[in-house]
């Protein structure tokens, strides 16, 4: 268990013993608390005060299944907030594999220092000049650092959004393939990678020093249960390998809560022809790939290959989020369209929610016409291009609804809404208004509730409950490096049993059912702490005017959670 410590005024890389306050810790618990615990709260972010760190979860290097997820924390310049970004890939299992608990990017190198992270395979670190790759775009930087590095690594990059230091910028990692399609998305968190000179880190996958396991025995027999949990589970072993996450584009659209035409329209006209179904059977003609192995170590297969009409290579993997963003909110019903799209946000670095509704403010404010998808990609390619209308675009849709002077724009601490109108969805209104990272899906989606019927989407009662689970529920699952798409077998009763004996035998402890939630509270509360002291209250936990005013069809619903009910979502 070591931190890597990199100092990016002194360029210096020192390696360090985990600090007993942070023992335990891993993934989103590690950097949340060590943000609020070393960060200034009120400091620039993309200063040098601010602090990057790249943490894989407590799992992450073992051969459980599905726990290849890396969380990347700082103070957000996109919401001025405490934030944690989390990515998929090969990065996490890669680390893990080499004992490194996190990366810890400090200070600040000169404007016009640009480098790269080289970790080995005996986890020996050191920089190597980047400037001949400043501005490459994402794909053609990761083929060119696996031509220089060998293919047996992991990449995480940036783009030319993140160079130019633009608030909506991602950090791109690559998938098992090599190609940088996996993201650590939300946030603007490739925007403070640039801000440190950092344009690439790259890491030997072949590591075989990972953290010892108390008890391996006993870990092998719980991760086994666990993947037939996972595979068993409804969701994880049969919704998401045959249609993956697109596959709630069709009831999403049924219920009303498909946030359409810059969140004007509850369904998307035309929804059927971008919907999972749709998808997969045209991926199919087209011989690429529907069910595909993006990140190490998954057994779900959410992934898919999208190709072109002539079966040459487009994207992976076409999301739900990115068909919403890039397709519903801009009036865009073709999937060519919205899969070209998403292959330039990746290139660029760019986050594809947080671009294609910045896209969608600027439609509704009359800039171009909804549904206009040229238009849209030479919005997106602006981006790259650093003109004024790129830049603008390239921090997000609060930018944008400024440069517009347009009042309808969907973002709580300036971060966008996700794919569910939380008129349609009263839950995820209490989500994306209370999260401390601002309006964010993974961080409490309360989508699994409706789609069973157990929780009325229209309704005030049980919303803020049911929210505040689900926040506690995902903080503790990200802290452990498991996929959001297979923690769902953690609610079973095998599942959950079998997680608890592999934490347990992983770090040699004792913890019981509740000590998993009492993990994310923790992480919860040191997160509004930080917020707190960077000057955020429970005013900043409200929703834009337009959703308590503006009716969304089909419902014709507005917000019904009172202010004192979104304030009582973190009374524990």
């Amino acid at each position: 268990m070591k931190f890597l410590k990199v100092n990016m005024t002194r360029k210096t890389i020192t390696v360090e013993d985990v600090p007993q306050e942070y023992l335990g810790l891993g993934g989103r618990g590690l950097t949340s608390i060590m943000i609020n615990g070393e960060v200034p709260p009120k400091c620039d972010p993309l200063g040098p005060e601010n602090k990057l760190i790249f943490a894989p979860g407590l799992l992450s290097g073992t051969n459980l299944v599905n726990t290849s997820r890396l969380s990347v924390g700082a103070k957000s310049p996109l919401t001025g907030t405490i934030k944690e970004s989390n990515a998929g890939g090969t990065i996490a299992a890669a680390l893990g594999r080499l004992g490194i608990s996190a990366i810890i990017v400090e200070g600040q190198g000169s404007e016009e220092d640009l480098n790269i992270l080289k970790i080995d395979e005996n986890g020996e670190a050191s920089f190597d000049a980047a400037e001949a790759y400043k501005g490459m775009r994402t794909y053609a930087l990761v083929e060119k650092l696996l031509a220089v590095y060998g293919e047996k690594n992991a990449v995480l990059c940036i783009g030319p959004a993140g160079e130019q230091k633009l608030t909506a910028a991602s950090i791109q990692t690559s998938d098992i393939d090599g190609r940088p399609c996996r993201a650590a998305g939300r946030g603007g968190l490739g925007a403070v990678m640039g801000a440190k000179g950092l344009k690439a880190i790259v890491v030997d996958q072949r590591g075989k020093s990972p953290d010892a396991i108390a008890d391996p025995e006993a870990f092998k027999e719980a991760a086994k249960a666990y993947a037939k949990a996972v595979k068993d589970h409804p969701f994880s072993g049969q919704m998401m390998p045959a249609l993956g996450t697109a596959g709630l584009v069709a009831p999403i659209n049924s219920m009303g809560a498909f946030p359409s035409y810059n969140a004007t329209q509850g369904v998307l006209e035309g929804w059927e022809k971008v919907s999972g179904e749709t998808m997969a059977q045209v991926i199919q003609q087209r011989g690429g790939k529907t069910t595909h192995v993006g990140c190490a170590q998954c057994i779900v297969h959410c992934s898919n290959e999208f190709v072109d009409q002539d079966g040459k290579y487009v994207t992976s993997s076409l999301e739900y989020e990115t068909i919403w963003s890039l397709g519903g909110m801009t009036g865009i019903n073709d999937l060519d369209t919205i899969a070209r799209l998403d292959n330039l946000c990746d290139d660029i670095g760019l986050d594809t929610m947080s671009a294609g509704v910045a896209v969608a403010v600027a439609m509704d404010a009359g800039y171009k016409e909804f549904g206009d998808g040229q238009a849209a990609v030479e919005m997106i390619e602006a981006v790259a291009k650093g003109s004024e209308i790129g830049r603008v675009i390239g921090d997000g849709p609060a930018a944008v609804g400024k440069h517009f002077n347009h009042p309808r724009v969907p973002v709580v601490k300036g971060q966008s809404i996700a794919a569910y109108d939380p008129r349609a969805m009263q839950g995820n209104a209490v989500t994306y208004a209370t999260s401390p990272m601002g309006a964010d899906h993974t961080a409490g989606n309360v989508v699994g509730e409706y789609l069973t019927q157990a929780l009325d989407p229209l309704k005030a009662e049980g919303q803020v409950e049911a929210s505040r689970n689900m926040q506690i529920a995902m903080a503790a699952v990200d802290c452990t490096g498991m996929c959001l798409l297979a923690s769902f077998a953690i609610t079973t009763p095998e599942g959950g049993a079998a997680f608890l004996s592999a934490m347990n035998a992983k770090l040699g402890t004792q913890l019981g059912p509740d000590d998993i939630p009492a993990m994310g509270i923790r992480v919860l509360k040191a997160e509004r702490e930080f917020n707190r002291r960077a000057g955020f209250t429970n005013k900043d936990d409200r929703l834009p005017k337009f959703f308590y005013e503006e009716p969304l069809p089909p419902h014709n619903t507005v917000i019904v959670i009172s202010d004192e009910d979104m304030d009582s979502t973190f009374a524990f």
